[in-house]
């Protein structure tokens, strides 16, 4: 039985993480596109709507987000070729050793 208990948890780990990475960037992305399109007014090629600061910031968090994670996975797979890892026990990871 524990051993079973040992793969749903395995298995339910896995899952979050292709959720958030595989389906939750693209979602931060297209909120970003939207949040950059209210940020310039809405549609402003038919009305000269004044655009909204917050939905500026909205779409660079987003933006910034989105990169840094890639940023980090484009790392991770470097230090990988080159028989590194990566250590995430500080706030920013690390390339160290194996």
């Amino acid at each position: 039985m524990d051993l079973l208990t040992t793969e749903v948890q395995t298995m339910g780990r896995i899952l979050v993480v292709a959720l958030v990475l595989g389906a939750g960037l693209p979602v931060l992305f297209s909120v970003g596109i939207r949040a950059m399109a209210y940020g310039a007014g809405g549609d402003a090629e038919e009305s000269h709507a004044a655009g909204h600061p917050v939905g500026r910031v909205v779409a660079v968090i987003c933006f910034a987000v989105v990169l840094a994670c890639v940023a980090v996975g484009i790392t991770y797979v470097v230090a990988s070729g080159f028989g590194k890892t990566l250590d995430f026990s500080h706030v920013f990871p690390a390339v160290v050793d194996k």
